[in-house]
């Protein structure tokens, strides 16, 4: 049973796991090396307006957090000699039936398994999407050495949590949906960089159109849908020849100095005279009222 949690890691990431831990009742012993962690960390969660029924604790190492805790989740830089440090320290420390699991965007579990001496099986990664405390996917990867019974393990914690996982079935740079992400900035990127469009225009376009339908069902059930009686099979039929045309006509940019230069600039134009963290507020509102009427007309 799991009553504590150890989050390793208290940046961005970390504070929004730990509000979310601390608000379904369980015990947080939290650890991050810079100077002022524990402070952020409490205002952090405090600022979530999540109600925290369980207690945080803040530790001087990730093995002392680890050693006391029934679930572990790492939220350190990616940066792959820094998990290497974490995890050994981890596995030597926490009790064999603990999971270790990391929040790595795109590092893989084998890789990260590898300064795993101990119990290398219940190693894998547990990605959130930010802000972890309010949407539901986690990506749950096992590595090569990854046992299932840590798998089974992560998947039934994470959705008590009332998270949303999904299973991999093989593990690579990036996972699933940064992946997908990465896809739609590389042609985003591209269109900038011919000309195409501005970067307030390109936000307007997913903000308005595809965005708001993938908001509510993935893209092959949105893709479905706008076939009409004939379902996806219609789509693949007519439109497939096309979309094949486009895909060979997508660019591929490098992001060079000037590329990065225009998106910066770019961003800088669309949100100039707003405050980012109003903005947040605003954002994170939005996304509560979305998850509950989705959940209010039954969508996934």
């Amino acid at each position: 049973m799991i009553n504590t949690v150890a989050v390793v890691g208290t940046g961005v990431i970390g504070a929004s796991w730990a509000a979310l831990f601390l608000s379904h009742g369980l015990d947080v012993v939290a650890t991050d090396p810079a100077p002022g962690a524990e402070e952020r960390l409490r205002a952090d969660v405090a600022a979530t307006g999540l109600a925290a029924h369980g207690r945080l604790s803040f530790v001087d190492d990730a093995a002392t957090a680890a050693a006391g805790a029934d679930f572990v989740q790492e939220n350190g830089p990616e940066r792959i000699d820094v998990k290497h440090d974490l995890f050994a320290a981890m596995d030597a420390a926490a009790r064999p039936d603990v999971v270790l699991a990391s929040s790595s965007s795109g590092l893989l579990p084998s890789v990260i398994a590898t300064a795993c001496s101990a119990h290398p099986e219940r190693v894998l990664i547990g990605h959130p999407f930010n802000p972890p405390h309010l949407l539901p996917l986690v990506e749950v990867v096992p590595g090569e050495r990854s046992g299932e019974a840590a798998v089974e393990a992560a998947i039934a914690f994470y959705t008590a949590l009332g998270k949303k996982p999904i299973r991999l079935r093989h593990e690579l740079p990036g996972h699933v949906a940064n992946r997908l992400q990465a896809a739609l900035w590389r042609e985003a990127y591209s269109l900038i960089d011919r000309g195409v469009a501005t970067v307030a225009d390109i936000d307007t376009a997913i903000a308005n159109g595809p965005g708001l339908r993938w908001a509510l069902l993935g893209p092959f059930a949105v893709q479905h849908l706008s076939g009409g009686p004939g379902g996806i099979a219609h789509v693949l039929e007519h439109l497939g020849p096309p979309t094949e045309a486009w895909w060979r006509d997508m660019g591929d940019p490098s992001l060079t100095p000037e590329l990065a230069a225009k998106i910066v600039a770019g961003v800088d134009a669309e949100l100039d005279g707003t405050d980012q963290a109003e903005l947040v507020a605003r954002r994170d509102a939005a996304l509560r009222a979305l998850l509950a009427s989705k959940a209010e007309h039954q969508l996934p």
